[in-house]
């Protein structure tokens, strides 16, 4: 007989793993956070969840708060055997979390314990991780911090964006909760987390997007790959502030230009001095621009070479 689950979601990154649990489960209800303002407009978008949740046919609810006692008093009428929940963007409560008969068990897009919280894919970039992964967890009432059933790991490409690398934890995630599910029955004790690894990953601040070139070459690469694609990281160049996208490593050895002036403009971009090594940069978006090669951008500016692109 199959699970009675509840799923609770909000972001891209969690609609393949509601279409395996609605695969494998008896998924009678969703979970999402509410509509919110989106665009220039600012007209009400509804959570990727909701969209792929009603779209099966599912009952959503969107509660603004978790913590007051309505959302259990709702869900308890669906007589839960388990909540499934990835990347839903709030804290559950213990009244929710003891809920189902199951418990709920989360899709978290890191190698437990490290990344704990709400930026793991971004954080595991900026750190210069060569390798993440995902997690499937039973949750407790700390932040990540439950025992794990089981860990899929895949390697971080050198030029992997924060963006590329949420879509495919998104579906290594599905597939290995889809395993999850279909072995439930045989899914043994899971293995209490480690404290030794332990590393916190908090919501990205749109201040972190500011780039410091006198930072080893790799670091700054790094930077501009886990900022990509919000909030974008951000130099200065003259009056300009400038979006940065498309970075990779460039020459170990350079002259002894100061950090952050151009060198060269070729067909991969600019290339940028950092404090050890260099960096070629890809993309550059001016101010109400779309983004642009950085090689157009140096020839629409009459050349940049031996300008100097600096911390906003």
């Amino acid at each position: 007989m199959k699970l009675r689950a509840a799923f609770f979601g909000s972001p891209d990154f969690a609609v393949p793993s509601l279409h395996a649990t609605h695969r494998l489960c008896d998924l009678v209800v969703a979970v999402s956070q509410p509509d919110r303002p989106a665009g220039r407009g600012r007209q009400l978008k509804a959570p990727a969840v909701k969209q792929a949740a009603l779209a099966l046919g599912l009952p959503v609810l969107q509660p603004t708060k978790v913590r007051d006692g309505r959302l259990a008093s709702d869900l308890a009428a669906y007589d839960l055997d388990v909540a499934i929940v990835a990347a839903y963007g709030r804290i559950l409560g213990p009244d929710l979390l003891a809920l189902p008969r199951f418990g709920c068990v989360n899709v978290h897009a890191s190698l437990l314990p490290r990344w704990r919280g709400a930026a793991p894919i971004q954080r595991a970039i900026l750190a210069g991780d060569e390798a993440t992964g995902v997690s499937i967890m039973q949750m407790d009432a700390g932040c990540d911090t439950g025992p794990v059933y089981r860990r899929a790991s895949t390697p971080i490409g050198e030029r992997e964006t924060a963006g590329e690398l949420f879509e495919r934890l998104a579906a290594l995630g599905a597939v290995v909760l889809e395993s999850f599910l279909q072995d439930f029955e045989r899914r043994g004790e899971p293995v209490p987390q480690p404290s030794e690894g332990a590393r916190h990953a908090p919501k990205l601040d749109k201040s972190e997007g500011n780039l410091d070139f006198d930072r080893p070459a790799r670091s700054v690469a790094c930077h501009i790959r886990g900022m990509d694609p919000w909030p974008g990281a951000v130099c200065q160049h003259g009056e300009r502030r400038l979006r940065v996208f498309g970075a990779r490593l460039g020459d170990e050895d350079v002259s002894t230009a100061e950090a952050g002036t151009v060198l060269a403009v070729g067909e991969p971009g600019l290339n940028v001095a950092c404090a050890r090594g260099s960096i070629w940069i890809g993309e550059l978006q001016p101010p109400g621009r779309p983004r642009m090669s950085a090689s157009a951008y140096a020839h629409g500016r009459g050349g940049v070479v031996g300008d100097r692109l600096r911390t906003p």
